[in-house]
């Protein structure tokens, strides 16, 4: 009796212990869109290897991002980028770690979509600099999306745009990041 007791209550609680263990959501496939249009052309680049982590108990959050992955409509483009601009060869990636201020807002156990304030450092051609911004996490069927529109300034970065090009390149920059998390296991 003893034990169909002990195995009735491993049964229930498993559940039980298995949601609270699926606090930490990762991906290595997110997505971050930016645009830097100005008049005279069509700066834009996709990067869909984006990891990123989030700790669902604390609001943690980290992405990270190889700048090389980003995908340009003209090679020349997408290697000026590289070269010119981010030095992706000496700074070769860029990351972001951050919390969201208001995590206890976010029910991750429940299916909804929710506002998330972040805030935290942007790293990125070897500076760093305090951003905030506002997004979404949608929860549904036990995974984390989350998606946020914000901008930076390219001169926060010392990022130089060189004056033949300045209106071709802004130095605001918009940035799109969307990335389908899953439960991280064990």
């Amino acid at each position: 009796m003893k034990k169909m007791l002990f195995i009735l209550s491993a049964i229930l609680l498993l559940p039980v212990s298995i949601l609270f263990a699926q606090d930490k959501f990762f991906t290595k496939t997110g997505k971050i869109y930016f645009n830097s249009t100005a008049k005279l052309e069509k700066v834009e680049a996709t990067n869909r290897s984006v990891i990123s982590v989030l700790d669902s108990k604390t609001g943690n959050i980290q992405f990270a991002v190889m700048l090389k992955g980003f995908e340009f409509e003209k090679a020349l483009m997408q290697e000026h980028f590289n070269e010119n601009y981010v030095e992706s060869d000496k700074y070769p990636k860029a990351e972001f770690v951050g919390q969201i201020t208001n995590n206890g807002d976010i029910k991750y156990g429940k299916d909804g979509v929710y506002t998330a304030k972040v805030k935290g450092k942007m790293n990125l051609h070897g500076q760093s600099k305090e951003i905030e911004a506002s997004g979404r996490i949608t929860v549904k069927g036990g995974h984390v999306a989350m998606n946020a529109d914000f901008s930076i300034m390219l001169s926060d970065y010392k990022i130089d745009i060189p004056g033949i090009v300045k209106e071709n390149i802004s130095n605001e920059t918009k940035i799109t990041m969307d990335c389908q998390l899953e439960p991280l296991k064990g």
